[in-house]
């Protein structure tokens, strides 16, 4: 099987802002393409991208010197069997990069004729090309036909996409939508065709919220006019270890599927470290678009067709910790990325250590590395740079030990990375067989520019004996147009998946949540009738709820 778990397990790289701002990693905002028989991925403000043959396993790569590589939402297309890159320049006209092989070939510029920000390039079916853009809390997603070869717009741009965060729950700025004085930020286009129906997906309300989100609109037209999608959001992810899937791009793989990669946030150090996540997609039978994020930032075997339960449950939430010094040890199993686990010291061998309180077959463990006052000088002056800032250049290491016990007194290797040449802040180690455990114990070796050992997730998943959990009662009641007040009880649960849509069988949004009994979701569409199930898991399994319509 393929597995991966979000966040993506990518090196990302650290930004630098000067010495008076904490430095910290960032990946945003992901173009995903084919490019010559490769799925290749290129994030904002990494300097490079990352190419794979399945989606799973990543190779990055250094873009060429000449190509801009601190511009955020690089986006890309093929044109006659080039590969046209091109990323944000909102204070002068952006130019066009073109290479038959971004591997090995170098790339040429077309000057542009205009600014942009956050552009997507469109190449239909007929080969004509069209140009999307916009980032702006007070103007329009826009549109224009572009000449292939020139790079110049036919015509005037057209406006598409304009915010609407009375009509749209998920628009609303704040955590949970708790702003509804400020406009959202409608950016991040991508579009995808359909049975020859045309998906302008774009993100709202901002990329620093749990409840960053991509919606969708649709039209028979490349330029429009668009209509909302009948089952909004499309990727939203307002809740779990790691949230927030605004400002992705859909993915046509080879054999046929859908997947869909967007932004996750931390937003701790800064407001713009984030990370980035992959779920499935696809289209039902009347033509509505959907991403799977039920189980978000859980393992997900590639191979699985979307809204397959999970293959493991997690079994580290809540249990018990130990570590060799410092503070915060509960944090690493919280299944919060924005809180961790601090060392007290920065010297070899600091661990910790997780009771799961019963020997569980054990098949796969995120490590999930964090950052804290981590202050850098950059190696030049970052005034003279795109978007004030420096990406760092030189190699880093994260080196790590992995144990298992069945008794806390015997422990048997289950990865050692202590010599690894590899940097990646959240790695996955994956016994697809099985392996029996009750302790978990990571020894951390070293970490990039000798930073102290910060753990913000020690996340355990395979399966537990026990029962299922109970559900005993659920329901949900609409709060005004936007939003639903969602209760439950339940006996033996460690949290629930509560799931949601235009239809009974149409439940395409869900939030994961560890909150004892009740969640307000605040995404929901004006005037639009709604469906929900809650379901109920722990380490055993899931207990799946009746699907009942959202009291008004």
């Amino acid at each position: 099987m393929k597995i991966i778990c979000n966040p993506l397990n990518l090196p990302y790289r650290y930004q630098m802002r000067g010495a008076s701002h904490p430095a910290c990693r960032e990946a945003a905002d992901p173009t995903l393409l084919e490019v010559n028989g490769q799925y290749a991925l290129f994030p904002s403000m990494t300097a490079g991208f990352h190419t794979s043959e399945d989606l799973c396993t990543w190779t990055f790569h250094v873009l060429p010197e000449n190509l801009p590589a601190n511009d955020y939402a690089p986006d890309g297309c093929v044109l006659n069997g080039e590969v046209q890159l091109c990323a944000s320049h909102g204070s002068k006209n952006g130019s066009f990069y073109r290479s038959r092989d971004p591997l090995a070939a170098p790339f040429r510029e077309i000057p542009g004729t205009f600014p942009f920000w956050d552009p997507h390039q469109f190449v239909d079916d007929d080969g004509r090309l069209y140009f999307y853009w916009g980032c702006s809390n007070a103007q329009p997603i826009l549109g224009v036909e572009m000449d292939r070869n020139t790079m110049h717009p036919l015509g005037e741009p057209v406006p598409l996409i304009a915010g609407h965060p009375e009509q749209l729950g998920y628009e609303r700025m704040g955590e949970d939508g708790s702003d509804e004085n400020s406009a959202p930020w409608i950016e991040g286009a991508w579009m995808t065709k359909h049975n020859g129906r045309y998906y302008l997906q774009y993100a709202a309300p901002g990329t620093e919220f749990n409840t960053y989100a991509d919606g969708v609109y649709e039209s028979d037209h490349p330029l429009g006019p668009f209509v909302p999608a009948k089952s909004l959001p499309y990727s939203f992810v307002p809740d779990g270890f790691a949230q927030g899937a605004g400002h992705g791009s859909t993915l046509r793989t080879r054999d046929g599927r859908l997947f869909h990669a967007s932004t996750m946030r931390i937003s701790v150090n800064h407001p713009f470290e984030r990370r980035l996540g992959l779920w499935r997609a696809g289209f039902d039978a009347d033509g509505l678009m959907y991403c799977d994020q039920r189980y978000a930032d859980w393992p997900m075997a590639l191979e699985d067709a979307p809204f397959s339960p999970p293959r493991w449950m997690l079994l580290s939430h809540g249990k018990p910790v130990r570590a060799s010094s410092g503070k915060n040890a509960a944090c690493a199993v919280d299944e919060n990325i924005r809180t961790w686990w601090s060392a007290s010291g920065n010297q070899p061998g600091e661990w910790l250590e997780v009771d799961l309180q019963a020997a569980c077959q054990l098949n796969a463990v995120q490590i999930n590395f964090a950052d804290e006052g981590l202050f850098l000088e950059p190696p030049c002056p970052t005034e003279g740079l795109e978007q004030g800032r420096y990406i760092e250049r030189v190699p880093q290491h994260t080196r790590w030990l992995l144990e298992g016990s069945t008794d806390g007194k015997a422990y048997f290797v289950l990865l050692d990375k202590r010599r690894a040449e590899t940097d990646l802040p959240h790695d996955l180690v994956v016994r697809e067989a099985g392996v029996v455990c009750r302790f978990l114990r990571l020894t951390v070796q070293e970490l990039p520019y000798g930073q102290k050992a910060r753990i913000s997730g020690l996340r355990v998943f395979g399966h537990a004996e026990g029962e299922l959990p109970r559900l005993i009662s659920s329901r949900a009641t609409r709060e005004g147009a936007l939003d639903m007040l969602v209760t439950w009880d339940t006996e033996g649960a460690d949290g629930v998946c509560i799931q949601w849509g235009s239809a009974p069988d149409k439940l395409y949004h869900s939030c994961l949540t560890y909150a004892p009994g009740m969640r307000r979701i605040t995404a929901l569409c004006e005037g639009q009738r709604v469906w929900f199930r809650v379901d109920a898991f722990n380490g055993s399994g899931i207990t799946c709820g009746e699907v009942q319509e959202v009291e008004e």
